[in-house]
């Protein structure tokens, strides 16, 4: 037996103090008279030894007293076999708030479970130890260690939230914070249901003492609309653009009656009824017609109870009537078949000579046109190559006279195929791609019925199998007249055959170079995602960037207003969140009260699939303690036999109390 508080055992000196009683009250002699002196000495002798008895018997009773009562406040134990956690202790509870918390166990709401145990927990350990008190919004005030009375207040704080986080970054952030203290025990408890697409837990750190806490929730069937997305890399507008949706079925039951509806601009319409096979999913098309560009959303929505925070897909999109085009001119003498097809109505064009290029603003520009530029120096190559990768598109005619060493530079750095030297040959283009974005769904007719164009001379161009080249045209001998090279996030379009009109008549082919400058600019590689999701996306991106440093970009939606933490990258601005998307729905970005872009955020899907792991799931995890979470008293003791070993005060209470009885017992009915 060991003690938590050996230091109490002092005062078992306290037992002088019934000793000392006994001596001066016990021994004091009292006179007795008597009438009948005769059998005196018989009586006296009798009387002394029974009263000797019963004092020397309360003595004893009253000493007991006072070691069992000395004796609980040292907290006796009985140590386990891998020791007893002696001194000072760090706790950190994690208390899994998410989505699926909110579904009902046996008795109550999972999270009101959950709210209750870590109460428990916390009561468990001593005023002196320090407690983090952790949900999945990952606040940064709870990246700190607080007494035992705000760790309380904060369980009490505790309401479902939207956020879902993997087990691991749990337990690495209840790990960096514990780590930031002085205490030589390091504790961790995991509150949760431990669904499988959340537990990722492989193997506890072996310095921390990682207890897990399972709760059981009633088995419910769920239905949820997983993704959506566009066919063509961007919507269109004043068509039917093809929006295709995942809807998967989480449950073990065959479903043939799932209903889903699409809403856009207010309005909403059925979109017919699904069959989902039992743990399966099915893709269905939804026609959006868009007509009206800019920033636009619409959601999509089906009937499912009783999960329901996954029924409903928000999305933000964004369409162009005109395409933001620079025009750099090698030889200031632009093409006039050129010049005349960027002044249509879908065009917003600036024409610069290679000189007078301002670098900065190149992020502004959703195509970069060069032509006749005679050799493309480092210095340009290097902020080409920046805009591409930054999710801009570059159309490259190169000329006759091109000096090749500094094209190929730049080429071979992106990568892109290189230009060979230059041939003096009628080609003709026999080949269209139509099934790439650029000519995709652009002619009604058959292409043998385009007047497809010709060139008098070309670079023939390189083929490395690791450029990743995309012929978009094509000549007669199997040769590329355009291609296409993806690079980051952004795309290359170069051309074999300069744009010169005596060379090249591709100009002169409104039917198909219209709406190829068109599907170019705006084909961008960087995307931005129809949705984000709250707790995962911290971070959007909008090339709204303002040159004024007083600007300030603020959020709106139906979860309130806020600003987020801006940041400059390149020609794009990157806002944080920091958690402050606290609901679903089509976020607005403003900018001096006007509304340029708009985001949409839904729900983790994580939360969907309601299959948890069992607690033998849960044991098999190397260097972790799974805990019975089903009854108070259990966890209460089992905690209290894991820090302080198996607790002995309580019987020394119970001694204490029955020496005192059995005191008074003998006082009141031991006559002498």
């Amino acid at each position: 037996m060991s003690f938590l508080f050996p230091s109490f055992l002092w005062a078992l000196g306290l037992v002088a103090v019934p000793v000392i009683i006994h001596l001066f009250y016990f021994r004091r002699f009292r006179k007795v008279y008597f009438s009948n002196v005769r059998f005196l000495r018989e009586v006296k002798e009798e009387t002394s030894m029974r009263s000797r008895l019963r004092n020397l018997l309360v003595l004893l009773l009253r000493c007991l007293a006072v070691i069992a009562l000395v004796l609980a406040f040292a907290q006796p134990f009985i140590p386990l076999e891998e020791g007893v956690l002696q001194g000072s202790k760090a706790v950190s509870i994690y208390v899994d708030n998410s989505f699926s918390m909110a579904a009902e166990s046996d008795r109550a709401p999972l999270l009101q479970v959950a709210r209750d145990r870590a109460r428990d927990i916390v009561e468990a350990y001593g005023p002196e130890d320090r407690f983090q008190v952790l949900t999945n919004a990952f606040s940064g005030r709870n990246q700190r260690l607080v007494g035992k009375q705000e760790a309380l207040d904060a369980i009490e704080e505790i309401r479902v939230g939207p956020e879902s986080r993997l087990l691991s970054r749990v337990l690495a952030r209840q790990n960096s914070v514990l780590t930031t203290g002085n205490a030589e025990n390091r504790i961790v408890y995991m509150i949760s249901d431990f669904q499988r697409n959340i537990t990722d837990l492989e193997q506890a750190d072996s310095t921390l003492s990682v207890n897990l806490v399972p709760l059981k929730a009633v088995q419910e069937r769920n239905v949820a609309i997983d993704s959506a997305w566009f066919d063509a890399p961007v919507p269109q507008l004043n068509q039917n653009n093809l929006l295709l949706v995942r809807v998967r079925n989480y449950g073990d039951e065959d479903l043939d009656n799932v209903r889903l509806s699409s809403s856009y601009k207010g309005q909403s319409k059925p979109e017919g009824t699904l069959r989902i096979p039992a743990g399966g999913n099915v893709i269905d098309s939804v026609y959006l017609n868009i007509s009206q560009p800019g920033s636009g959303s619409a959601q999509l929505r089906i009937t499912d109870y009783p999960v329901e925070f996954d029924d409903v897909y928000e999305l933000a999109f964004r369409t162009i009537d005109r395409v933001r085009v620079l025009h750099i001119d090698g030889d200031n003498s632009s093409d006039r078949n050129l010049s005349a097809a960027l002044q249509l109505a879908v065009f917003q064009a600036t024409e610069v000579t290679a000189q007078n290029i301002d670098y900065g603003n190149l992020g502004n520009y959703d195509l970069l046109i060069l032509t006749d530029l005679p050799s493309i120096a480092s210095g340009l190559g290097e902020q080409l190559r920046q805009y591409i990768n930054g999710g801009g598109n570059v159309l490259l005619f190169p000329p006759a006279n091109a000096d090749l060493t500094t094209y190929n530079n730049f080429l071979s750095v992106l990568p892109a195929d290189e230009l060979q030297a230059y041939e003096e040959r009628q080609r003709e283009v026999s080949g269209l791609n139509d099934e790439e974005f650029i000519f995709q769904n652009v002619f009604q007719e058959r292409q043998s019925a385009l007047n497809l164009p010709s060139s008098q001379g070309n670079y023939p161009l390189t083929r490395y199998g690791n450029r990743g080249q995309e012929a978009l045209l094509t000549y007669r001998d199997g040769s590329t007249a355009l291609a296409k090279y993806s690079s980051g996030d952004g795309n290359l379009y170069l051309s074999s055959a300069p744009l010169d009109p005596q060379v090249n008549n591709i100009a002169l082919n409104a039917e198909v170079f219209i709406p190829m400058l068109y599907k170019m600019g705006i084909s961008s590689g960087r995307r931005r995602p129809l949705a984000y999701v709250i707790g995962r996306d911290e971070v959007v991106e909008t090339s709204r960037r303002q040159s004024s440093a007083e600007i300030v970009y603020k959020l709106r939606g139906p979860g309130g207003e806020f600003i987020p933490q801006q940041r400059v990258i390149g020609g794009r601005v990157a806002l944080s969140l920091g958690g402050q998307v606290p609901e679903a729905g089509v976020y607005e970005l403003v900018i001096d009260e006007e509304t340029v872009e708009s985001f949409a955020f839904n729900y983790d899907r994580t939360e969907s699939d309601l299959n948890y792991s069992t607690e033998g799931d849960l044991q098999d995890i190397p260097a972790v303690t799974v805990l019975d979470a089903d009854s108070q008293a259990a966890l209460v003791s089992d905690i209290r036999e894991r820090t302080e070993g198996k607790p002995l005060w309580r019987y020394f209470i119970w001694a204490t109390l029955l020496f005192l009885l059995a005191e008074a017992l003998v006082l009141r009915f031991w006559k002498v």
